[in-house]
């Protein structure tokens, strides 16, 4: 059975039921019912009404997700949900240059006029049991509103930066790279960078795989048509010739009497350490520019030591970006690759029931971990660490990106055994910063 196919969950629906709602899957095949959700997910962004290539585009690209809703009957116009989700696996990276299957949730929209109803708490848990019933040990999101997902149980797992770069005082200090840029189009690298994006993403734990619309979205290709008008597109290759990264950015006039124009990095992607510094060294070295600003990088944005002047660099509007949501203890921590050797048990609260228990966490020499599960009533072996927490502070760590004694500190985690969060830093430490570099 095709997961579009997976039945709405009951629990969810009878909840929905008995508010004289209805909760269910959109038949994407129907056109006219596939439209009016999709105009009512843009209506809950507060997007433009979807028309022409667009619209064509969405239904043609996203019709393979699992799509549902809650109508109401009673509504003027009955035929237009008054709240929207869609879901679909992909994989997320974790350290060790390994992915994880996980459940992605997006496009949870309910409208003004049913607001406090417990719409949005019947869709997200709904799609949580859908994805665990599916044997899934993760699911992921975006998040429009901090303060929403905690309550189900997911915590941020990465944050991403907005960097402003003024280009004349800032001076390039990093090395000669041993490869070249080349000016390609938006379809070339939407024809041939997908690779690239994939070999990329294995060293970026928080990242995660794209669907048609997506890649087509963040190169430029699909959606906005303004993007395909403004932005330009590089490749970086190496010595032998094989393709490493490649960047997107657009190139605009600065507000006011400035005659400076201000390029904005849309995307950029690499594979090596050259790929990544060819690139901003061109970037920054364009001609008429004066600013160079990008959009959710990194918080540990290598291009700091790049630079002769870091003061030129500024980094703004750090926020939370990914949101992690452990289902599955045991094969969502034996997933990914440990920087330490260690015993450390994790007592895990989760009120929805999905990873709530106790379990012993066994890293060899080798980083791999083994999950055993502990009754409560059992001591803790010497020398082995020991926290309390709950779900969504164990989404927050899952791929190194916040320690555990900042977490301690903050009273979000009990270091039931003094030095268990240091134990447990060591272990989760990611040697690159967990990143997502883009939205879904």
């Amino acid at each position: 059975m095709s997961f579009t196919e997976i039945r709405i969950d009951p629990q969810s629906a009878e909840r929905m039921t008995k508010q004289g709602l209805r909760l269910q899957r959109v038949d994407t095949a129907d056109r006219v019912a596939f439209e009016a959700w999709l105009q009512a997910d843009a209506r809950g962004f507060h997007g433009e009404r979807i028309a022409g290539t667009q619209l064509e585009e969405l239904v043609g690209q996203t019709a393979y997700r699992r799509t549902s809703g809650v109508w109401d009957d009673t509504a003027a116009e009955p035929e237009t949900p008054i709240a929207t989700v869609s879901s679909w696996p992909l994989a997320m990276t974790v350290p060790g240059d390994k992915q994880v299957p996980a459940w992605a949730i997006s496009s949870v929209t309910v409208a003004p006029t049913h607001h406090r109803r417990g719409i949005a708490r019947a869709m997200i848990e709904g799609e949580l049991r859908t994805a665990a019933a599916q044997n899934l040990p993760l699911a992921v999101l975006t998040a429009s509103e901090a303060t929403l997902y905690g309550r189900y149980g997911f915590g941020p797992a990465t944050q991403g930066a907005e960097l402003t770069i003024q280009t004349r005082r800032a001076g390039w200090a990093g090395r000669e790279t041993a490869g070249r840029v080349h000016l390609v189009s938006l379809q070339h690298i939407h024809r041939s960078g997908r690779e690239i994006l994939e070999r990329a993403q294995l060293g970026s734990p928080g990242d995660v795989t794209l669907d048609e619309q997506l890649w087509g979205e963040l190169v430029g290709v699909v959606g906005d048509e303004d993007n395909a008008k403004q932005n330009r597109a590089v490749r970086f290759d190496d010595a032998d010739g094989v393709p490493q990264g490649f960047a997107i950015y657009s190139v605009k006039h600065s507000e006011g009497e400035n005659t400076e124009r201000v390029a904005t990095v849309e995307y950029l992607c690499s594979v090596t350490d050259d790929a990544y510094a060819g690139l901003w060294q061109y970037l920054l070295g364009l001609d008429l520019v004066g600013s160079v600003s990008a959009r959710l990088r990194p918080v540990d944005e290598p291009l700091l030591w790049l630079v002769a002047n870091p003061r030129a660099v500024r980094a703004a509007a750090v926020n939370d970006h990914l949101w992690v949501r452990i289902l599955d203890l045991k094969d969502a921590l034996e997933a990914r690759r440990y920087s330490a050797p260690g015993r450390i048990v994790l007592r895990v609260s989760d009120p929805l029931g999905f990873a709530d228990g106790r379990v012993l966490l066994a890293v060899d020499d080798a980083g791999v971990g083994t999950i055993t599960a502990l009754e409560s009533d059992i001591g803790v072996p010497d020398a082995t660490a020991e926290l309390t927490l709950g779900v969504s502070e164990l989404g927050a760590l899952y791929v190194g990106g916040v320690s555990a004694a900042t977490l301690a500190r903050a009273g979000r985690l009990t270091d039931v055994q003094p030095g268990s969060a240091i134990a447990f830093d060591a272990a989760f430490r990611s040697p690159t910063t967990p990143w997502l570099s883009t939205w879904f």
